[in-house]
């Protein structure tokens, strides 16, 4: 069913998940997350350190899941589960950019992900709405 309502970057149906430039993005992203997160302080491991992890990791992990859904409905909640972990994502890095461990300049690097990533999230949001129709 999803594969109908997905399009993969050379335009035929997305028959996984790992077909859509979202997830690709996403997957990008959570990598960069972790490489910035190496050189935190070992007394952060179980706080912001392991707090971006997560939410990265959720980015993709619930579009792939929504991707995996037989209802539009539950492919949409995950994809908003995804831009909620977005914003959290934004809000550890403005936290890690006060405590210094980022950078302003990798901060506005990370920040850049996170809007491309918000705006493929969003597109993809409103491409499987489809057109709103009168009273939803």
């Amino acid at each position: 069913m999803n594969a109908l309502f997905v399009m993969s970057s050379d335009r035929s149906p997305a028959r996984s998940f790992r077909d859509l430039r979202v997830w690709q993005k996403a997957h990008e992203f959570v990598l960069a997350v972790y490489r910035y997160t190496e050189s935190f302080p070992e007394r952060e491991k179980y706080g912001l350190t392991h707090q971006l992890r997560r939410a990265a990791i959720s980015i993709p992990a619930n579009i792939a899941e929504g991707h995996g859904r037989e209802h539009l409905g539950d492919y949409l909640r995950h994809l908003s589960f995804a831009n909620g972990s977005l914003m959290e994502l934004e809000t550890h890095f403005l936290i890690a950019v006060a405590l210094g461990y980022v950078t302003r300049e990798q901060s506005a690097t990370l920040m850049s992900m996170t809007s491309e990533v918000g705006r493929m999230l969003n597109g993809l949001t409103r491409k499987l709405r489809g057109p709103l129709t009168p009273g939803t």
